[in-house]
């Protein structure tokens, strides 16, 4: 008897809560899951599940055996995806969830190279803002959060990165440069809406000092909950806003942004790629996580400013 076939069955048999129910998912007849769950409990000469007629419920040995069945199988299938990764051209879809933003300014201008790279992989991109309860629903979840976050999840850094000040060069001609930055109240800025601060109300740091904090009022020509708002407002002159360097890197480099300020940062935030509560990634899921962090960090390296120090990564 295959024995990694029969700990796949009791498995399914766990997670959904019955024979019927793991006899669909694994496309198998419900004596079949039935025999298979008692050849393994006859091996291993101990009672896994306790059955009655309308529920079928762990025993404390199937607790613990299940636990290690969950790692056992992860691990044979990662084994089996890595190796699959050098051996046959990837090809199936990534369903990834990501802020619009993200979406726009991050991922969508990485599709051309991605698609040369591994053109038999389909993205599916669902744009939304991302919530824990999203997590596991999706191959990949993407959140933006400052810094000091410690959701309860399984999440891989992909970058962390600076808030810049910044606006259009047309701006800057029409309006003039900020040197400091209580020079913003006489500008026209743009501000995201949070619950935390005033909505009149900007929080800058020095960039050798995080500590140092500089509240500036202003009078805000534009206040929005879309970051992707205040970016696009930035870009067509609307004003100054503070954005992470993550999104504006591309503008940056083409010159249709600059940074303003050089010495201060509106904070510290980190991009995370959040993953499901399972150890087995498959094989186009990897590389395309591992194409968007070495991408990502390669334009953000190009463009940060001398001052700036590099960030650690929190890992």
């Amino acid at each position: 008897m295959d024995r990694l076939l029969t700990m796949r069955v009791f498995q399914s048999v766990a997670d959904e809560g019955g024979f019927s129910a793991a006899a669909r998912r694994l496309d198998m007849s419900v004596p079949t899951v039935t025999r298979l769950v008692a050849d393994l409990e006859e091996h291993l000469g101990t009672r896994l599940l306790q059955r009655t007629t309308r529920s079928v419920s762990l025993t404390e040995a199937g607790e613990a055996y299940l636990e290690r069945v969950r790692g056992i199988i992860s691990d044979v299938d990662d084994a089996f995806s890595m190796a699959q990764a050098h051996t046959v051209e990837l090809s199936g879809t990534v369903r990834v969830l990501m802020p619009p933003v993200f979406a726009e300014h991050v991922l969508a201008p990485l599709i051309t190279q991605f698609h040369a790279q591994y053109p038999k992989v389909i993205i599916d991109v669902f744009v939304e803002s991302a919530t824990e309860a999203a997590i596991g629903e999706y191959d990949i979840t993407f959140l933006s959060v400052s810094e000091g976050y410690n959701g309860n999840v399984i999440a891989r850094p992909i970058v962390s990165t600076y808030g810049l000040a910044c606006a259009s060069p047309e701006y800057l001609r029409k309006f003039g440069t900020p040197l400091h930055p209580s020079d913003l109240s006489g500008h026209q800025v743009l501000l995201r809406r949070s619950h935390l601060t005033r909505g009149d109300l900007l929080h800058m740091h020095r960039i050798d000092d995080l500590r140092e904090e500089v509240p500036v009022t202003v009078t805000p020509v534009l206040v929005a909950n879309h970051t992707g708002t205040l970016l696009r407002a930035t870009l067509d002159g609307a004003g100054i806003s503070t954005q992470p360097l993550d999104l504006i890197a591309r503008h940056l480099s083409a010159g249709s942004l600059c940074h303003v300020l050089p010495q201060w940062t509106s904070g510290v935030f980190t991009l995370y790629a959040t993953l499901p509560s399972r150890k087995f990634m498959p094989a186009r899921v990897r590389a395309f996580l591992d194409f968007l962090v070495e991408n990502t960090r390669g334009n953000i390296a190009g463009v940060l400013p001398a001052e700036f120090p590099t960030l650690p990564l929190t890992q």
